[in-house]
């Protein structure tokens, strides 16, 4: 995408060595929530983004729609005796 025509923060940035990686910081006005991304290769270029949030049982429950069918009847038999 030419420069004229982009229309997101840019910003240059230094890259250092941290042990045996590089690493860079990510300025004030990038930062995202959380303390997990996702980073990816693009060609020549790497996307960082914010890992999607995990969302606990009672949101993924909350978000269901009740089931409306009928479930058939089950007998309830006795248990089988059992030698121990």
């Amino acid at each position: 995408m030419p420069k004229e025509a982009a229309t997101e923060l840019e910003r240059h940035v230094k890259l250092f060595k941290n042990g045996r990686n590089k690493a860079v910081r990510i300025p004030r006005e990038f930062e995202f929530p959380g303390d997990d991304a996702i980073m990816r290769k693009e060609g020549d270029k790497i996307i960082i983004e914010p890992a999607p949030r995990r969302k606990s049982l009672l949101e993924l429950l909350d978000e269901w729609e009740p089931i409306e069918e009928e479930f058939p009847e089950i007998e309830d038999l006795p248990p089988e005796p059992v030698d121990f």
